[in-house]
């Protein structure tokens, strides 16, 4: 049958650095949120990709970075302190919370500093990848996914280069992606039928990497239009992960689901995440449904070993 895989945009404030503004509320409650899930995902024993911004895995800098290729003030909003005074920006207690784990997780890169990997150049690609190699060897790990920060692709010849294995690639668009009527079906048909889970089949690209593609981001539906729905209907984000979850019990390819941990701002948010997850841990125990992580499913498409490969530029 078919499997499901969760992967998670770990950043704390990382996402939000390079904007005019930070919301406050995913970012002060980032942390909390961070080790609330990883219980949540403890008690139902479903591994995850962590996809961390590399940055997270240091304790402390001086905040310069000064042979990093990003252009002058890139780095202006990293206070150059340690994790104990400024936690939204070091995490390096958090990836130990992450190996300690019970459930057995991957620990992949969400880029160095949360560069967008489609709108950069090669040489900065190249000093994002090479960075987060070397702290997560220095800890023992290796970079086999990523996860591109806001989904831009791009530069997969810099992964392939630093023995990456496996990217998320973006979702295929369906047909409520698309207009009006999309929209309006989103609205009315997301507890219903009428909208279908997306099960994607992971391919290995040209530089021998596996694109992993999106199937569903779990905070997709939002603000009015769930507080509306959700008057009248259940959450419409549960019932789309829950058919998402038995399509993949009983067919061939993956169900593939995404979220920020700090997406998780208030007690409905865990709400949604406690009823998606304790479905999953219901099926996979009652049906064939195996729980991946990207590395997992790479692992299954790749019956090689990658070719070695030269690193770009100097480590």
């Amino acid at each position: 049958m078919g499997s499901v895989v969760l992967s998670l945009d770990a950043e704390l404030a990382w996402g939000f650095h390079d904007r005019e503004t930070m919301p406050e509320d995913r970012v002060t409650t980032a942390r909390e949120s961070w080790l609330r899930l990883l219980d949540m995902l403890d008690d139902y024993e479903i591994p995850a990709t962590w996809a961390v911004v590399g940055h997270l895995l240091l304790d402390s800098c001086d905040g310069e970075h000064a042979a990093h290729p990003t252009p002058d003030g890139w780095f202006d909003c990293d206070p150059g302190t340690w994790e104990g005074r400024d936690e939204q920006w070091y995490g390096a207690k958090l990836i130990d919370a992450i190996e300690d784990a019970d459930a057995d997780h991957e620990v992949g890169s969400h880029t160095f500093s949360h560069v967008e990997m489609g709108h950069t150049t090669r040489e900065i690609a190249s000093a994002e990848m090479r960075k987060c190699v070397e702290l997560a060897e220095r800890r023992g790990l290796s970079v086999d996914s990523v996860v591109y920060p806001r989904n831009y692709v791009g530069h997969r010849d810099v992964l392939a280069a630093y023995g990456v294995k496996s990217y998320r690639g973006t979702r295929p668009r369906r047909w409520y992606d698309r207009g009006a009527l999309g929209s309006a079906a989103k609205l009315l048909g997301w507890p219903t039928k009428a909208v279908s889970p997306t099960l994607v089949t992971p391919e290995e690209d040209e530089y021998g990497l596996v694109n992993v593609p999106a199937s569903l981001y779990l905070f997709c539906f939002e603000g009015r239009a769930r507080q509306t729905v959700e008057r009248v209907a259940d959450d419409p984000i549960v019932s789309m992960a829950k058919r998402g979850i038995d399509r993949a019990s009983t067919e061939d390819g993956v169900f593939h689901m995404w979220l920020h941990p700090n997406n998780l701002t208030d007690e409905r948010d865990f709400e949604r995440m406690e009823a998606i997850l304790e479905h999953l841990a219901e099926v996979r125990n009652t049906t064939p449904l195996q729980v991946e992580t990207m590395n997992s499913i790479a692992a299954d498409i790749k019956d090689d070993e990658p070719l070695p490969r030269e690193p770009i530029g100097p480590r």
